[in-house]
């Protein structure tokens, strides 16, 4: 009995591949071993970017309260901790949003967060 090879799926597989690597550099987007290998490759850095992109972006947060406090003298650690202390829940996001948009809001948060 001849071998089968389903040249049919072979090449849709290979098509798949060499269409993910459009755009590569050189023998990467042309080659289907080298492709398959810088399309791989790729898929993890994606991965790794989705995880690093929330870091990123906590740290931005994090700075953008901490220049609003400093107007007013405070640090942003002392800040953070008179909120929980005083269990007003505001997520950074949406304090460095306040800090940076609406500075008047923002007053009033810091003002009620160190009176007595």
């Amino acid at each position: 009995m001849p071998r089968s090879t389903n040249a049919v799926s072979s090449r849709r597989r290979r098509k798949k591949i060499l269409k993910l690597a459009k755009g590569f550099y050189g023998s990467r987007s042309k080659v289907y071993t080298v492709a398959k290998n810088a399309v791989e490759k790729s898929f993890v850095y994606a991965f790794v970017g989705r995880k690093k992109k929330k870091r990123d972006f906590r740290s931005l947060w994090i700075q953008r309260i901490n220049a609003g406090v400093r107007q007013y003298g405070k640090s942003y650690s002392e800040f953070m901790n008179k909120l929980s202390e005083k269990k007003i829940k505001i997520n950074r996001k949406i304090l460095s949003y306040i800090s940076m948009n609406d500075p008047s809001v923002f007053k009033k948060i810091v003002d009620d967060v160190y009176s007595k």
